[in-house]
C-alpha cells in the first residue's frame, strides 16, 4: 500500500510553525513514526465550546494547525462542547462564563462549523458532540472520574491558584470542567490535542485521564493567543481589536492596516498558509529599516480578503479603501437612512444610525474630530443637521450613511 504521509521531518516542520509548546516531543515523533510505519492516521482533537456564534483571526490560529495536520493526512477530529458549554469554562477568566441554553448552543454550533469551514477540509473533518458520551454518565461514573484526580493538583491550575489566594470562590462545576474536557479525549482516543496557551492545563489533565483508562496519552500542541489589531491585548470581540472571519472584505482590509508594524509578521506566520520561503522573505524585509512596513501590509491585508472571499474581493477592497483614504473618495456602495423629519442633533444622529452606542460615545468621537457631514468636519457637540438635501455622514474611518429625505 502506497504510504499517503509526507516525511517526518516535512511533517515536523509544518507542526512546529508557530507552536509554542509540543508535550512531549518525543511522543509526538514515536506517535508520527508508529502512524507513517502503519500508514494509520493519528486522531487530532479539537476541542470547541459554542460560547459565541462568531469567530475572529484569533481562533484561526489553532483551527489553522487543524487544517495543517488534515494536509499531512491525518484526521480532524472537532469536538462540539454541547455538553461541557452547559457548565461554562473558566479559563483564563476571574469568573465563570454563564452557562448557555440547549437553543443557544445549538444555533452558536451550526455558526461556528459555517465558519470554521472556511479553513478546515469540511470533507475530511469528523465532528461529535460531547453530550454523546458526557450526557450518559451517572452520578457513580462522575465520582469515579472525580477519584482519579487531586484536589491539589486541579489547584495547580493558574486562574484557580490566584482566584484561591485572593479568596474568590471556586465553584465545584469549575473542578469538573477539567475532567469532563479530559473525557472527551478519553473518547475518541486522541493521540494529540490543540488549543491554545490558556487551555495547557485541561489538555495537560486530559493526558492523565487517558492513562487512567489504559490509552496512550496524547501529544499537547499549545498556540500563541494572537495579539488584536491594537497590538496589546488578546485578540477578541469584548476588547474591539478583532478581525473577524465573515467581515466584509472592506472591513478586513481597512482592520488589518490599522496594526502596528511590530506584529505584522506574526500575523503572516499564524493566521494565512504561506510558505517558509514566503515567511523568511517577509522576516527579511520587515528588518530592513529602509523598507516600508506599509507595503508588506497591504500583502497581509489582500490575503486575508482572499482567504476568506476570494481574489475580486481583494482588488476591489484595496481599490476601494485607496479611493477613501488615498483620492479621499467615497466607497462604491454607501448605506442609505430616509429622514420624515426637518433636523436632528449630530449626537443623537451617531447613535440612531448605529454608529455609537450611546451620546456618551458620539461626543467622544466628535471630540476626536472623526465626524464630518458632506466632507466638512463637525466640531461643534450641538451641530445640528437638517434634513433639507441627501448628505454624507462619515463617523470615525469607515462608517458611511447617506442621510435622504
Amino acid at each position: 500500500m502506497k504510504n499517503i504521509f509526507p516525511p517526518i521531518n516535512e511533517q515536523m516542520d509544518l507542526i512546529k510553525r508557530g507552536t509554542i509548546e509540543i508535550i512531549p516531543e518525543d511522543d509526538l515523533l514515536r506517535k508520527l513514526e508508529k502512524s507513517f510505519k502503519e500508514i494509520k492516521p493519528l486522531n487530532i482533537k479539537l476541542g470547541c465550546d459554542p460560547t459565541r456564534p462568531d469567530l475572529h483571526l484569533g481562533h484561526s490560529v489553532v483551527l489553522r494547525k487543524l487544517s495543517q495536520f488534515q494536509t499531512l493526512g491525518h484526521k480532524a477530529i472537532l469536538i462540539i462542547g454541547d455538553f461541557t458549554s452547559l457548565i461554562g469554562d473558566p479559563s483564563g477568566r476571574n469568573t465563570t462564563r454563564p452557562p448557555l441554553s440547549p437553543e443557544e448552543i445549538a444555533e452558536n454550533a451550526k455558526s461556528y462549523f459555517e465558519q470554521a469551514s472556511k479553513i478546515l477540509n469540511r470533507e475530511t473533518l469528523k465532528i461529535v458532540y460531547n453530550s454523546d458520551w458526557l450526557g450518559k454518565m451517572s452520578f457513580a461514573d462522575v465520582i469515579k472520574l472525580s477519584s482519579k484526580y487531586t484536589v491539589a493538583r486541579m489547584l495547580e491550575r493558574d486562574d484557580f491558584t490566584k482566584r484561591f489566594k485572593e479568596g474568590i470562590p471556586i465553584s465545584m462545576h469549575e473542578i469538573l470542567y477539567p475532567l469532563a474536557q479530559a473525557m472527551d479525549s478519553v473518547a475518541i482516543k486522541s493521540d494529540v490535542e490543540l488549543g491554545g496557551t490558556d487551555q495547557k492545563f485541561n489538555l495537560l489533565v486530559g493526558r492523565d485521564i487517558q492513562r487512567e483508562h489504559g490509552i496512550d496519552p496524547q501529544v499537547i500542541l499549545t498556540m500563541p493567543l494572537l495579539v488584536g489589531t491594537d497590538g496589546i491585548e488578546k485578540m477578541s470581540k469584548s476588547y474591539n481589536n478583532y478581525i473577524g472571519i465573515d467581515d466584509s472584505p472592506k472591513d478586513m482590509f481597512g482592520k488589518t492596516l490599522s496594526i502596528p508594524d511590530n506584529i505584522i509578521f506574526n500575523y503572516f506566520e499564524l493566521a494565512t498558509d504561506i510558505s517558509k520561503n514566503e515567511l523568511d522573505e517577509i522576516k527579511t524585509f520587515l528588518s530592513n529599516k529602509e523598507n516600508n512596513p506599509r507595503d508588506i501590509k497591504r500583502k497581509l491585508a489582500k490575503k486575508f480578503v482572499e482567504m476568506y472571499h476570494n481574489k475580486d474581493a481583494a482588488i476591489n477592497a484595496e481599490e476601494e479603501f485607496d479611493r477613501i483614504f488615498i483620492q479621499k473618495g467615497l466607497p462604491d456602495e454607501i448605506p442609505e437612512l430616509k429622514f420624515d423629519i426637518e433636523l436632528m442633533p449630530i449626537l443623537e444622529l451617531i447613535v440612531k444610525v448605529g454608529f455609537a452606542p450611546s451620546n456618551n460615545e458620539a461626543r467622544r468621537l466628535v471630540k476626536q474630530g472623526g465626524v464630518s457631514v458632506d466632507g466638512e468636519k463637525v466640531t461643534d457637540l450641538n451641530f445640528i443637521v437638517y434634513f433639507d438635501k441627501e448628505k454624507i455622514l462619515k463617523v470615525g474611518k469607515r462608517n458611511f450613511i447617506k442621510l435622504t429625505t
